[in-house]
């Protein structure tokens, strides 16, 4: 029986009483990669525990990091044994830790929610609920935006109702802290051996067998940090796109720059008609 951990009830009070409406036997494997994560993840882990489905395993990479961040993550585990530690000899990346991650998930359904980001309380169960009463095999949800001092920024991102193979290549829809899938149906997924964009192409190889359905709710909060990927040049963002559509999509020059450039596009339509201010 996990345990409350002493900084729980600072972010996230535990429910005294859960009400499964969801059989208890289908757990969920939540990946999460993590270096140098000490300001953030001990408010990620109390995410996950305040669910209010609580069959999950949550299975942390750590890729060498150099600050607390074992340390914190150590006790929580001493009081919370679905709480699993895997350790990188060297630093790998996330694609590396995101398959080891993998390749130990042992839940029916696959979840992502990496070191700085949070999930609200009915994320799981909400989810769930939706992929098992429409007979979805893939999902994602909307989120909102945090800032560095887990502030709301009153940005909410949405995304289409449904995301079949083609719109996936078009364009990265779903953010990573939102997906589910399961797979026993999908199977078992590794990344690609890519430094950024390793899990566009984990969602554009599960839309080839299956279509990711929108939870049009939001149930996930996305931290903003200042030097992250999405603040960075658009000749960052361009070149690592065309590697992706390049390296693990194998897609000759021409295609690659094509699909890149179609990333661009859709990514200004994202912007444009799937980013709503709420304050």
């Amino acid at each position: 029986m996990a345990r409350k951990h002493p900084l729980y009830t600072i972010h996230f009070p535990l429910l005294s009483t859960i009400n499964y409406t969801l059989s208890t036997n289908m757990s969920v494997s939540i990946i999460t990669p993590t270096l140098n994560s000490e300001r953030f993840i001990a408010e990620t882990i109390l995410s996950v525990q305040a669910q209010t489905y609580q069959d999950w395993e949550m299975l942390i990479v750590d890729d060498g990091s150099t600050d607390k961040t074992l340390e914190i993550i150590s006790s929580f585990q001493e009081n919370d044994s679905r709480i699993k530690i895997f350790k990188n000899e060297t630093n790998r990346g996330s694609a590396y830790s995101r398959n080891i991650a993998l390749q130990n998930a042992k839940g029916k359904w696959i979840a992502f929610l990496d070191s700085d980001d949070i999930w609200h309380p009915e994320k799981l169960e909400r989810q769930i609920e939706f992929m098992l009463k429409n007979n979805y095999n893939f999902s994602y949800t909307n989120y909102c935006e945090i800032n560095e001092k887990s502030e709301e920024t009153g940005l909410l991102i949405t995304g289409p109702k449904v995301i079949n193979k083609n719109k996936m290549l078009a364009y990265c829809w779903p953010g990573c802290l939102t997906i589910m899938y399961n797979a026993e149906y999908v199977g078992l997924m590794q990344c690609p051996d890519i430094i950024i964009n390793e899990e566009y192409n984990l969602w554009i190889k599960i839309s080839r067998m299956t279509d990711c359905h929108l939870r049009d709710e939001n149930l996930a909060k996305y931290r903003r940090h200042s030097n992250s990927l999405s603040n960075r040049s658009y000749f960052n963002l361009i070149k690592w796109h065309y590697l992706m559509f390049r390296k693990a999509e194998n897609k000759n020059i021409f295609s690659a720059l094509f699909f890149t450039l179609g990333n661009i596009i859709f990514g200004t339509y994202k912007k444009i008609f799937y980013r709503k201010r709420y304050k």
